[in-house]
């Protein structure tokens, strides 16, 4: 049994598929909460919203992921513990296997894409065993008019099948679970994890292969747009503030995680956003708040009360990993077109809990490439067992586990894009200050917004600025809405030595770090480091 609705001609047949018991194309998002509610995948909501429970896997299984090494990628991956290296031998005995796994099976299909920019964009086809993943793709990639979708031909798909599990030892997997990137078939296969953000992550990781071979630079950024049309991107890990600060009412969203930067402008990756929502305040995010009462959104691993429908957003019993997958367009002030200018301002956050990091500094573009292929963040005491101190953390181009290549390309990119474009780039600290995480307190989070807005505003352009002995770089001595001595860190501590000893130790571990990545970059890029001891 086939769905009656007009699909592409590319058959399934073409992926090595075959026998299903019914295919499902291109279902709407009502018609695939009525499947997944009907099959026991998830409830619904009194408010609206489908809640799942991914069982096991709360999170991206990061130890999971292979990537089929031959001919085609031996020399163009960056292979290592983040690009694990898989046999093709293995990739086809595992993909025989899944495919009689769905035999007789129900198969959900949907025909996007990726990219919003048409000059760029990848058409993806997503093939689910479950009702509510197909729901999940449906609202995290680009969906095409009818027309568009039947002469849909997939440039990479994924299939996703959960209930199909690896055999370590037969299988060359690291457990059951396997996430098996293969770009020469331009096939993703997912199985043994029902945590639908391997789907999403999978195509990232795609385009951060394809696009910067065709000289156009993948980003794990948010971006946005100002009432005078000026686009801002911000890069940023977990925790730096980059979701808070790009969603600003007064800007227009392009996008809030995966974003290219190509001759045309800013473009958005997805169709959709994929937040966060453990303690979501309706206070302090409404746009999002409202997403988590709003049909069509998809709640995972976030507690239910089963007889009164209601959801409780405070509770991470089940994980801290809460996550709300719904359309950009339930975020009122988002661009429907997914495309931005060429961006006049680069925003890198950091939040750096040693308490040494000024608030706001302007990067040169060797500094601002140094810091992007660095991309520091800390974590906090009492986040992680074990953790007693700030413990930094570096991932390369601010996002590390999803880099087929290596970091120096996309450092490359950034730098020439820079150059040409004459893009300003900006490194703020939304971490502590005052002293370290336990004694100094986290930056106040007005001063952090009126310190982005002035930036974005162009009002710190023309400040005059101090260099930073330690890390060298170039500090505004004043900002609208900010006072003064907040701008100078070590003015906050009650012991200037103190900050002394924490800052030449921080700067220690950004040498460190680089290290691993001096011998394939510029000169100057060296140079934009910490000045040494």
């Amino acid at each position: 049994m086939t769905d009656a609705k007009a699909h592409s001609a590319y058959g399934l047949e073409n992926h090595g598929l075959r026998k299903p018991k019914a295919v499902h194309w291109n279902l709407t998002q009502a018609v695939l909460i009525e499947h997944a509610i009907r099959k026991g995948e998830g409830s619904l909501t009194r408010f609206g919203p489908l809640v799942v429970n991914t069982g096991q896997h709360t999170g991206r299984s990061a130890n999971d992921k292979f990537v089929v090494r031959d001919e085609s990628t031996e020399n163009e991956i960056w292979w290592g513990k983040v690009n694990v290296p898989y046999s093709p031998e293995h990739f086809d005995a595992l993909f025989a296997r899944m495919a009689d796994y769905l035999e007789d099976r129900e198969w959900y299909v949907q025909d996007c894409f990726a990219g919003a920019d048409p000059d760029r964009r990848l058409p993806v086809r997503i093939i689910n065993e479950l009702a509510w993943h197909s729901a999940f793709a449906r609202n995290m990639f680009i969906v095409g008019t009818d027309e568009e979708q039947a002469s849909h031909e997939p440039g990479f798909t994924v299939i996703n099948a959960p209930g199909f599990a690896a055999d370590p030892q037969a299988d060359g997997t690291h457990s059951p679970t396997f996430i098996v990137v293969n770009f020469s078939r331009k096939l993703v296969i997912i199985g043994g994890t029902s945590y639908a953000g391997e789907t999403k992550k999978s195509i990232f990781s795609v385009m951060n292969y394809l696009l910067p071979r065709q000289g156009v630079l993948s980003m794990h950024a948010s971006a946005n747009i100002g009432d005078d049309g000026s686009t801002a991107v911000f890069f940023g890990l977990s925790g730096t503030g980059k979701t808070t600060l790009s969603a600003d009412a007064s800007r227009t969203l392009i996008g809030d995680d995966e974003h290219g930067w190509s001759e045309n402008g800013i473009f958005n990756f997805e169709g959709g956003c994929y937040a966060k929502v453990i303690k979501l305040s309706a206070e302090q995010e409404p746009e999002i708040f409202q997403t988590t009462r709003t049909f069509g959104t998809i709640l995972e691993n976030v507690v239910l009360d089963e007889s009164a429908r209601t959801i409780d957003l405070d509770d991470g019993s089940l994980t801290e990993n809460t996550r709300a997958s719904y359309p950009i367009s339930q975020i009122p002030n988002a661009s429907m077109t997914g495309q931005g200018g060429q961006p006049k301002n680069i925003v890198f956050l950091t939040c750096d809990a040693f308490g040494v990091l000024p608030p706001v500094a302007k990067l040169s573009p060797a500094q601002a490439m140094y810091h992007f292929i660095n991309g520091y963040t800390a974590k906090v005491a009492g986040t992680e067992k074990g953790v007693t101190e700030p413990s930094p953390t570096f991932s390369p181009c601010f996002g590390g586990p999803f880099l087929p290549l290596h970091p120096r390309q996309y450092a490359e990119l950034l730098g020439k894009n820079i150059e040409t474009h004459a893009v300003k780039v900006w490194f703020i600290n939304t971490g502590w200050t005052g002293g370290a995480y336990g004694t100094g307190e986290r930056m106040a989070i007005n001063h952090t917004r009126a310190i982005v807005n002035a930036a974005l505003d162009g009002q710190l352009d023309e400040v005059a600025t101090v260099t930073d002995p330690f890390f060298g770089l170039e500090v505004p001595i004043e900002c609208p809405g900010v006072p003064s001595e907040v701008l100078n860190p070590r003015n906050t501590w009650a012991d200037a030595d103190a900050y002394d000893a924490q800052a030449r130790k921080l700067a220690g571990l950004f040498q460190e770090n680089f290290a691993k990545y001096a011998d394939d970059v510029p000169d100057a890029v060296k140079a934009a480091g910490p000045p040494a001891a």
